[in-house]
């Protein structure tokens, strides 16, 4: 398959990853909305409101999709692939929002418990939603395994999240039924309002790395090396720099090699390296410069972030 194929394929994973998780959502809305009106559960509630920003949340993300896959243009030469850690960074703004209403609505109930009726709907609710997200859990993490989209995969965290709140509002529901606590419920919903704010800080922690233009993990840049200096005609290679948008990496790498090469000889060389590289990461956008074997240059030296930085030399 070929580059250009391999990021349609990739676009339409990521599209299809989006439909699914705002069908996924909606339907979620629908039966937690009546499943709530016939309980008054504040657990089952946190759910509800979960699903609400999950419905805008996966909105935002397909606008995002549909964003960062489009091609480059004159005033967008990198592309677009920005959109997709903007849009997490969104998503993560929605999902804290959830949380402070969520622990708004817990503190209210436990200054003024309310007992939880009809919890054998609430129950067979939860079961249903438990299913579901496990089965776009599944086919989340398919498409982030094939496309490595960052809003994907946010997405995939976030109704990960929602698989433990789900369950903690099926334990909260029959620890009140069978139990009579009374005080479980909200004290549930507080503690799943947490558990959504540090899903949040993952998620636009994430986002920033992108916008920040972070290097590649250390064993992706290892791996260029290796795939540049197996060339039998690279003697060296030296200042890579990687940093990726969305779904596409960048790479920049000097190669040297032997002086009294042509330009001819040594511009074959690059390309046969650059489609080594492009082999491994196939949606990457990939620069070479050239340089004779022995000749000192001016190279930029950073400091480390840690003991394993080396690799940016």
């Amino acid at each position: 398959m070929s580059a250009a194929e391999s990021r349609a394929a990739a676009g339409a994973l990521m599209r299809r990853a989006t439909y699914a998780s705002i069908a996924v959502a909606s339907a979620m809305i629908l039966v937690k909305l009546v499943a709530w009106l016939l309980t008054d559960s504040v657990s089952l509630l946190s759910s509800l409101l979960d699903s609400l920003l999950d419905v805008a949340a996966s909105l935002v993300n397909l606008l995002a999709v549909q964003q960062a896959l489009v091609p480059p243009d004159r005033e967008h030469r990198f592309g677009h692939g920005k959109a997709e850690p903007l849009a997490s960074l969104g998503q993560a703004a929605f999902i804290s929002g959830s949380a402070v209403l969520l622990l708004i609505q817990a503190l209210q109930h436990i200054l003024t418990p309310q007992p939880v009726s009809n919890t054998g709907i609430g129950i067979a609710v939860m079961g249903f939603a438990i299913a579901v997200t496990l089965a776009l859990v599944a086919y989340q993490q398919y498409v982030v395994r094939r496309t490595g989209s960052l809003v994907v995969s946010a997405d995939e965290f976030h109704y990960r999240t929602d698989l433990v709140l789900n369950g903690s509002v099926v334990l909260s529901l029959l620890a009140t039924r069978e139990l009579g606590w009374v005080y479980l419920d909200p004290l549930f919903g507080a503690a799943i309002g947490l558990w959504i704010v540090y899903g949040a800080w993952q998620v636009a922690n994430k986002a920033m790395t992108q916008l920040m233009d972070r290097e590649l993990p250390d064993g992706d840049r290892a791996r260029i090396r290796q795939i540049a200096l197996a060339h039998p005609q690279v003697k060296a290679v030296h200042d890579l720099r990687t940093r990726a948008a969305g779904p596409t990496a960048f790479i920049q790498i000097h190669v040297e090699m032997d002086g009294g090469l042509t330009l001819a000889e040594a511009h074959r060389i690059s390309d046969a390296v650059e489609a080594e590289i492009l082999a491994a990461f196939p949606r990457a956008e990939i620069m070479i410069h050239q340089d004779p074997e022995g000749i000192e240059e001016p190279r930029r030296s950073f400091p480390p972030a840690r003991a394993s930085s080396k690799l940016a030399s």
